[in-house]
C-alpha cells in the first residue's frame, strides 16, 4: 500500500471546533496552582495553540508523556487574550524528537 501523505495542519476558527478540546500543557512543578498551556511556534514565528478533538488523538500525536487538560472550546478566547497565541491548529502530529518526555523536550 503506498504511503498516504499526512494532511496539512488544520487552521481552525471557533465554528470548526468540537464543544470540548484537549489542550497540551507545559509540564508543571509540584505546588504550582495554575496550569500552563503548551504554546508552539511555526517556522514563520507565529505563536500556535495546539488542540485535539479527542484524548486518543492527543496521545497518538503528542505522546503518552504529554500533560494535558480538557476545556470547553468557548474558553479558548480567554487563553488567547492571556497568552497572545495567533493560530489554533487541530489534531497536529508533533514529531517524536519535539515531544514532551521520553526522548523529546523536557519542558
Amino acid at each position: 500500500m503506498p504511503d498516504v501523505p499526512k494532511p496539512d495542519p488544520v487552521h481552525v476558527g471557533p465554528m470548526d471546533l468540537p464543544p470540548y478540546v484537549y489542550v497540551p500543557c507545559s509540564p508543571f512543578n509540584a505546588g504550582d496552582a495554575d496550569l500552563s498551556v503548551d504554546l508552539r511556534s511555526t517556522k514563520a514565528g507565529q505563536i500556535v495553540l495546539l488542540v485535539y478533538s479527542a484524548l486518543d488523538r492527543l496521545v497518538d500525536n503528542c505522546g503518552p508523556e504529554q500533560p494535558w487538560t480538557v476545556l470547553p472550546a468557548t474558553e479558548l478566547e480567554q487563553i488567547r487574550v492571556a497568552t497572545g497565541f495567533e493560530l489554533i491548529l487541530l489534531d497536529v502530529c508533533i514529531p517524536e524528537h519535539l515531544r514532551r518526555g521520553a526522548g523529546g523536550e523536557s519542558g
